[in-house]
């Protein structure tokens, strides 16, 4: 399996788990796949998480659409975001705000192209 094959895969088992916690609000799914990093704009890279490279994949709900949007970060992002989540677990951060602001964007023009 490839790397997207197994992004896709990912993608697909969060999708069925938004499905389960969330029901019928999250209706489909949709994998941003640009490369800069949504959160400060840098390429996406492969992160060292328990001694091991790894790929932070993420995802939030496009409420206006119900469709669940799942991102990559690059190491640096993801770190910010875990070492928040350590000293405030379950709490947003001003990073969070950034990085869904970018891919609502992203993903309405997405939309817009579909209609171009």
């Amino acid at each position: 399996m490839n790397e997207e094959e197994q992004a896709e895969a990912m993608m697909a088992q969060l999708f069925a788990q938004a499905r389960r916690q969330f029901g019928k609000a999250v209706k489909s799914y949709w994998m941003y796949d640009g490369d800069p990093c949504p959160g400060c704009g840098f390429p996406v890279d492969v992160m060292e998480y328990k001694g091991q490279d790894a790929l932070s994949l993420n995802a939030f709900i496009y409420r206006p659409r119900g469709v669940l949007i799942g991102y990559l970060l690059c190491g640096c992002c993801a770190q910010r975001i875990f070492q928040a989540a350590e000293k405030n677990p379950g709490v947003q951060t001003p990073l969070h705000s950034v990085i869904e602001q970018n891919l609502t964007k992203a993903y309405q023009r997405y939309l817009a192209s579909l209609d171009a």
